[in-house]
């Protein structure tokens, strides 16, 4: 029987399958500008569906992947749903026409659901609890880095060979992540354990899973926080670019905000064990809530300028921060009473909190305006609804 990797190269391992999400959408967000010239010129903000079709197919995809490595187990649904990827970044090579790209990179989504939802099965599979909580924490600190490198990787794959070529970039990274999880990883759920992929099972798996009232409260506590999410990742490159005439230096920026962003991930590996989850969640949304509001005020009295863009910085590293401190202790709440059905879980919970968050986060980022403001105005309603229901609904645990 092949021995397993150490719990570093396995933080690894599972922090380079969910990077599969980050590469496929910060990559992009330099080419966003090219991509409104060359495809849809008279409609640029158009341009920002490229980063929300491949969320939404995610969100679709994550409904069916989990069930799948249910019946099948985890590596063989990975490998498959990284080859699917591969195939469809080809399919957005050769893409001639916008509607086209958005279809193929819905397509992309789908595939790419599957290294991204089973990863945290894989998870659930070998810990629970508050060591989850912990080894999430540590797959997202390292995970930020992709995101601090992938706006500088397109940046220079478009000057090299244009936008097209970010997505031969996607097959590379595609063909690293298989060939490590294939002759690194041993399968994590045994045959005894799998369940049989019949409908009927399916549905009376997803109606147990939200008689757990944390599942529910989880799930909306990740809409409400992913949507806040993706519409910044839709509005920041345009922000940069028409507010503060930065696109050229955009992905150092982004970069800096991402690496700084690690700290949440950083300081939740260390406090999540002493004040557990909840605590961690509500305290984090309140944080959030009172850096939202205090760059409202800033932005509504200046526009532009190194005050605004210094407010627009520390406003960016907080929000992103806050999913550090905040998606891998919501999934680990709700996964907890569910190990038994890990697979169906994560599935379930991940496609409706995705799914929903684009929703929400389609029309905030359609709404730029050349601002900041339509944006953070948007995060400060979320966030204010997270807090709330945060503060009437995680309590702490009954001893």
């Amino acid at each position: 029987m092949r021995s397993r990797p150490s719990q570093t190269e396995f933080v690894a391992l599972v922090a380079m399958l969910f990077a599969t999400i980050a590469i496929s959408i910060d990559a992009m967000l330099p080419a966003l500008p090219e991509i409104a010239a060359t495809l849809s010129p008279e409609t640029p903000n158009a341009a920002q569906l490229v980063v929300t079709s491949f969320v939404l197919g995610m969100g679709i995809g994550t409904l069916f992947t989990g069930p799948l490595s249910d019946a099948f187990g985890r590596k063989r649904v990975i490998l498959v749903g990284s080859g699917l990827y591969a195939l469809c970044a080809l399919a957005c090579y050769f893409a001639p026409s916008l509607e086209i790209l958005l279809a193929a990179r819905l397509c992309q989504g789908l595939a790419a659901a599957a290294p991204r939802t089973v990863a945290i099965a894989m998870v659930r599979d070998l810990h629970s609890g508050r060591e989850m909580a912990r080894i999430m924490s540590f797959v997202m600190m390292i995970f930020t880095i992709v995101p601090a490198i992938a706006p500088l990787m397109g940046q220079g794959i478009i000057a090299l060979g244009g936008w097209q070529s970010i997505f031969l970039a996607y097959i590379l990274f595609a063909g690293l992540s298989m060939l490590w999880l294939g002759l690194r990883q041993p399968e994590t759920l045994p045959a005894a354990n799998r369940r049989p992929l019949h409908l009927g099972t399916l549905w009376s798996g997803t109606k147990h899973l939200f008689t757990h009232r944390i599942v529910l409260v989880s799930t909306l506590l990740q809409t409400l926080t992913l949507a806040c999410l993706f519409a910044t990742l839709s509005s920041l490159q345009g922000i940069f670019e028409r507010q503060f005439d930065r696109a050229e230096s955009f992905p150092l920026w982004f970069a800096l905000i991402a690496v700084a962003s690690m700290s949440g991930s950083l300081l939740n590996s260390r406090i999540v064990m002493t004040l557990g989850m909840r605590r961690v969640v509500r305290r984090t949304y309140a944080g959030v809530l009172i850096l939202s509001l205090m760059a409202l005020g800033t932005f509504t009295s200046l526009a532009s300028g190194n005050v605004s863009f210094a407010m627009q910085m520390i406003w960016s590293i907080g929000l992103f921060s806050m999913m550090g401190l905040t998606i891998g202790n919501l999934n680990a709440l709700a996964m907890e009473p569910l190990g038994h059905m890990a697979g169906l879980a994560a599935s379930v919970i991940s496609s409706l909190a995705t799914v929903g968050s684009v929703i929400l986060a389609i029309p905030i980022g359609l709404a730029f305006n050349g601002t900041s403001t339509p944006l953070i105005l948007g995060v400060t309603v979320l966030t204010a609804i997270n807090l709330i229901l945060s503060l009437k609904t995680l309590g702490e645990p009954r001893a």
